[in-house]
């Protein structure tokens, strides 16, 4: 029975209304189930307008897979064609990119007539990606952050914040030192690893009393050459 529809479904490339209402409505199918899995792992953020591209991606690649069909001629004209546009856009997240790759995979295993192994192949990765995501596959437990500080002149900066960094269990190592304000005041840059479990707010709290409350500032990763 199995081996029956997937056999069948590589011998339906021939392009009929019927076929191309099928391929459509499957792709369709995938896409938003892959869209879906998308919404699910990514629960702390994501945009409208990606998640309608991956339900509509599989079905236009699956119709310009239809519209090649064997036709050698056809398949360099339109690759002509879609060489005119041109896509601009900042670099994406890998996972991003990997749905991305996700659905026009399933496009084109529809385009071809691989319903079979298109349903299969995409609820293998779909439910993949929920368990990866389910089970924190490849999750830091510590986040990699750099930390700025101001001091006065009159506190040893060598180990101004030593103390307070052991208390949180926070590994530090000094980068960068320059003065600020003719001299009165000394700017400290520190690449600093927090656990999970650290609370960002008590540490910054208790280096604002060591530092008599000058500016400080925590960004999300450390980034040294923008000092």
């Amino acid at each position: 029975m199995l081996d029956s529809i997937f056999s069948a479904a590589l011998t339906t490339t021939e392009l009929t209304f019927t076929n191309a209402i099928l391929t459509i409505l499957i792709s369709i199918v995938l896409g938003g189930l892959i869209s879906f899995t998308y919404m699910k792992t990514n629960p702390a953020g994501y945009s409208q307008s990606f998640t309608l591209t991956m339900v509509l991606l599989p079905v236009i690649v699956a119709i310009i897979i239809l519209l090649i069909g064997s036709n050698v001629a056809r398949a360099f004209s339109l690759a002509g064609a879609f060489s005119i546009i041109r896509f601009r856009s900042a670099p994406g997240d890998p996972k991003d990119i990997t749905f991305v790759l996700f659905t026009m995979a399933s496009g084109l295993a529809c385009g071809v007539g691989s319903f079979g192994y298109a349903v299969l192949f995409t609820l293998i990765l779909c439910i993949l990606m929920v368990v990866l995501n389910r089970t924190g596959f490849g999750l830091r437990k510590s986040m990699q952050k750099t930390l700025k500080v101001t001091i006065p002149e009159n506190l040893g900066y060598e180990e101004a914040f030593a103390e307070v960094f052991n208390t949180f269990n926070v590994a530090y190592e000094l980068k960068k030192i320059r003065t600020t304000e003719l001299g009165s005041l000394y700017e400290l840059v520190y690449a600093v690893t927090i656990d999970e479990h650290t609370s960002q707010k008590e540490l910054l709290d208790a280096i604002r009393t060591r530092n008599g409350n000058l500016d400080l500032s925590l960004t999300m990763a450390p980034v040294m050459n923008d000092y």
